[in-house]
This record gives C-alpha cells, structure tokens and sequence, in this order.
C-alpha cells in the first residue's frame, strides 16, 4: 500500500429538514386544525482513530464526504426521519486541521479516539407547534438550518518511541529489520525508503517499542531538497532519536560531516526537534577490522567533541543491537 501522510478534503454534515405546514383533512372532522410535523436533524461528519490504517490513500482520491440530510416534516404530525451520520476512519496520530483557518481541530492520538468535525443543522419546527388559545390556524414554520461544511487538512505523524536519522545509506533500515518484525527495502543505493517504517521492538515478552525508519536526509532537506523534509516531522513525536552513521561510506566521504549536516537540518527544522535526546549509533563496524573500527569510532567521537551516548554496532551481523534496543527500553521507561 502506498504511504500518503497529507491530504485534504471537504466535509458536508447534511441540513436540517424543514418542518412541514399542513392541516387535518378528514371527513368527519372538517376543523381538524394545524398537524404538520417537524424535520429531521442533519447528519453530522465525525473521525474516528483506527490503529489498523496507517495512511492516508483513502482520501488523497475521495476528496469530498457528505453526511445524509434530514427529511421534511409531513402532515398528521409526521416527523421526518433524521439524516444518517458518517464516520471517516483516520490513522492514529492524524492531525485535521482547518485549511481555511489553519486552526488545529484535533490530534488522534489514541485508538478509538472519536470526534465531531462538522455537526448536521438543527430540524425544522412544523406548524402544529405554533397552535395556541389565540392563534387555533397557525401557518409559521421553522426551516432546518444549513449542516456545516469545513474544508480540512489531514497530516499523519507517525507514532513511533523511537526515530531513526541518518544519511541515505547509513544502515536505518537494516538496523530496524535487525530488531524488529519489520522488512523494509535495503540495497545500496540511495533513497532505498521512501516513506516511513514502523517496527515493534519486542525487549521481552511484556516490554515493547515501536521504532520508526525515517526516510535519509541529505544536506538542504529542511528546504526541501531530496526525501527528508516530507518525513522529517514523523519524528516530532519520538521520544529518543538514534543518530545512525557509516562509519566508512562507501564513496569516502566524512562521516563527520555527514553528522554535522543532519544536526544542521534538524536545528532549521525544528529547535523542539533538535533539543530531543540523541544517541550517536556508529553502524557497519563489521566492514573493517576490529582495531580499525575501534580507531575510526574514537576519532569521529573526538572530532565531534560529543557529550552524549554512543553505540558501535553492525546491523547486519547484529553486533551490539541488543545492547542498544535494551539501553533504549531502559530510557524509554523513565519517560
């Protein structure tokens, strides 16, 4: 299934329906007097958070959903019958704003989690509520009001605990098919994942996280340039960023720079972002002798002049994963 994490739609709660004028006909009761009925009220448009979807697809194509009108009233105090309610299913972690406003209408943040985003118009009054001692023929009557119709903007942010950041090709995806049930596509070439990867982290039996393969950031992604500025907000709401780095790439660039432009991205991304507690995971240390990974590491740490953790891995040979994902486990429930 493709992954689509923007979208926009239009949402129409169906109008109340108008309250009737009429009066009782019958042959033996020739002053029956007023007996029109009320309308029905609108449908309203409601969300409803679903952990079994996580894209947006269905309403990148279907743009517009309308919820059922209400009927008319009718005589013999005849209501008429109340428009049916819609219920548009969304990914957890949808955020539906209101495009013409932009004011943020609601965060899906948990399974189940159900919100009214256009409420349907109220019904109308029929003629038969208005009889009184003075007024025994009333012909006023109260039109359904209009549903409301919203224009939305549908953003997806995964909900992951633990995000992944690196350049392409810096072993993201191998590390989370390492460690979780996940299978995301690996090859060496760039841009390899293009969307996001969610993958359950099982430490044991009781204790479990949810990590997320972003898509690699090149130098310029907070401007848009390559995958990463469409995926970097996926990583907003992780709670530890593993900083994935080769440690000898393959066209000999500097793994330090590498680091350093990925900090550059995140600060002109989000400060928020940046301020979030940030491992550095030297991966692909199986590629070179031990004593010269152990060199290459110490040097790049120095270089870096980096206060924070540090892990020396191998993703594909699974050489210190285990001691990460439990180092990740153990933060992760102080939290």
């Amino acid at each position: 299934m493709k992954f689509i994490d923007e979208a926009r739609i239009r949402i129409e709660a169906g109008d109340g329906g108008h309250g009737c004028c009429s009066f009782l006909r019958l042959k033996f009761m020739p002053k029956g007097g007023p007996d029109g009925g009320d309308g029905g009220d609108g449908g309203s448009v409601f969300l409803l958070a679903d952990e079994g979807i996580n894209t947006l697809i269905d309403y990148r194509y279907a743009r517009l959903h309308k919820a059922q009108n209400g009927q008319k009233g009718s005589g013999r105090h005849c209501s008429g019958k109340a428009g049916q309610d819609i219920t548009l299913l969304m990914p957890v972690g949808t955020m539906v704003y209101d495009e013409d406003t932009n004011e943020l209408i609601v965060d899906l943040m948990q399974h189940g989690q159900r919100v009214c985003v256009g409420k349907g118009g109220a019904h109308g009054i029929g003629n038969a509520r208005f009889k009184s001692s003075i007024n025994r023929s009333p012909t006023r009557t109260i039109p359904g009001s209009p549903g409301e119709k919203r224009n939305l903007r549908l953003e997806l942010k995964v909900l992951a605990d633990v995000g992944l950041l690196g350049m392409p090709n810096a072993g993201k995806s191998t590390l989370i098919h390492a460690v979780s049930a996940a299978r995301p596509k690996i090859a060496d070439y760039p841009f390899t994942t293009l969307y996001p990867n969610l993958g359950v982290v099982r430490v044991s039996a009781e204790r479990s996280f949810v990590m997320a393969d972003i898509p690699g950031l090149i130098e310029g992604a907070a401007e848009g340039a390559g995958l990463g500025v469409r995926f970097l907000k996926h990583v907003s709401r992780t709670l530890l960023l593993l900083h994935i780095v080769d440690i000898a790439p393959a066209d000999g660039s500097d793994p330090v720079e590498h680091i350093n432009a990925i900090i550059k991205e995140l600060i002109k991304f989000s400060p928020e972002l940046f301020a979030k507690e940030r491992w550095l995971v030297l991966n692909k240390t199986d590629l070179l002798m031990a004593d010269e990974a152990e060199k290459i590491c110490e040097a790049i740490v120095q270089r870096l002049g980096w206060a924070g953790r540090v892990f020396k891995i191998s993703g594909l040979s699974h050489t210190g994963t285990q001691e990460l994902v439990q180092e990740a486990m153990r933060y992760l429930e102080t939290k």
